[in-house]
């Protein structure tokens, strides 16, 4: 898995649709889980920083699904494309409530 990507600057980045995989290496077509963490970006430096923290953690606890992931400051968004194992995109919703709990699920494709 690459490592978790944190954006906090204001500067355009490539949409998503060009930096995300779309397939292992497998040839397989991956999931993608969106979360929307509202307050994430006004959170004071300390809290943030355990946030990210924790958001790493679970990428690494699931490194052996999750293919991408990106965490986006300004837009309180976590993107997550991981491999087609049934479940994991609400045990990774999940795990991120767990210390997020205004962590919403958008959406699971």
């Amino acid at each position: 898995m690459a490592e978790l990507t944190v954006h906090r600057n204001l500067l355009p980045a490539e949409p998503l649709r060009k930096r995300v995989p779309e397939r292992d290496a497998d040839g397989r077509a991956l999931a993608d889980v969106m979360v929307l963490l509202p307050g994430l970006r006004d959170l004071p430096q300390h809290l943030l920083q355990t946030a990210i923290a924790q958001i790493q953690a679970v990428c690494a606890h699931y490194s052996h699904v999750v293919a991408f992931a990106e965490l986006n400051i300004r837009l309180n968004l976590l993107f997550v494309s991981v491999k087609p194992v049934t479940g994991v995109r609400n045990e990774i919703f999940d795990a991120v409530r767990g210390f997020l709990p205004q962590a919403r699920l958008v959406s699971h494709i």
